[in-house]
């Protein structure tokens, strides 16, 4: 009998201790890096349970109009973050070279340099520092840019864990791959280190000249 109501008192603990080990999750400084370890892991089993990776994302990207929005509020990891602009001159030399094509134009991502590389055939034109996937991976492989939005908006992560952004007017967007894009960050400035969702992350300036410099079916390369 005693044994009987032991199993029945440990069974009834079981929800309060579900209850438990959820709170300290969600107040825990470390939340972040469970949605960290959650999305990588499920890259490394082949599944992505990224919103940019699904089809209703890229359904919203094509809704947008891609003017710039009057509400500048935006967050980035919970936190609200100071909208600014940033305009990129109409350069027709990148590092003092000229960039009339000696070949097709493509976008090199190294992602283990953090670097995006600028061609015209083998040529190197332009590399700049980029932050790729922290929050979730950067997939690797290679596609083409299929729009080119100079304004768009950006929406994801998660409230409870404190990834989630919204994000106006992101600057010079080239998405390559459903919703993932080479665009600019005017959120952060750690260039050089992993800081995004995904994407690939510039300098909105150095953004907007590859942005000037590509065109809708470039092709992107993104590599470890």
């Amino acid at each position: 009998m005693n044994g009987f109501l032991k199993r029945g008192f440990s069974r009834s603990l079981i929800p309060a201790v579900i209850v438990l080990i959820l709170f300290v999750i969600l107040v825990s400084p470390a939340r972040r890096y469970i949605y960290y370890g959650y999305q990588h892991l499920g890259a490394k089993l082949g599944l992505n349970f990224n919103n940019i990776a699904s089809q209703s994302y890229v359904n919203w990207i094509k809704s947008q109009s891609e003017e710039l929005e009057k509400d500048n509020e935006a967050v980035f990891l919970n936190r609200n973050v100071k909208f600014k602009d940033a305009v990129a001159s109409q350069r027709n030399d990148i590092l003092g070279q000229s960039t009339v094509p000696s070949g097709e134009k493509w976008v090199e991502v190294d992602l283990s340099n953090q670097r995006l590389y600028m061609k015209e055939g083998d040529k190197t034109v332009g590399n700049f520092l980029i932050s790729s996937g922290k929050w979730a991976p950067t997939p690797k492989g290679e596609w083409r840019i299929w729009t080119k939005l100079r304004y768009t908006r950006m929406k994801g992560g998660s409230k409870a864990l404190r990834t989630f952004y919204d994000l106006p007017n992101v600057p010079y967007t080239m998405y390559y791959n459903q919703g993932y894009g080479i665009h600019g960050a005017y959120w952060h400035n750690n260039f050089g280190q992993p800081m995004s969702h995904g994407c690939i992350n510039m300098r909105p300036e150095e953004a907007g000249i590859v942005y000037n410099w590509a065109d809708v079916g470039t092709r992107v390369v993104v590599h470890s």
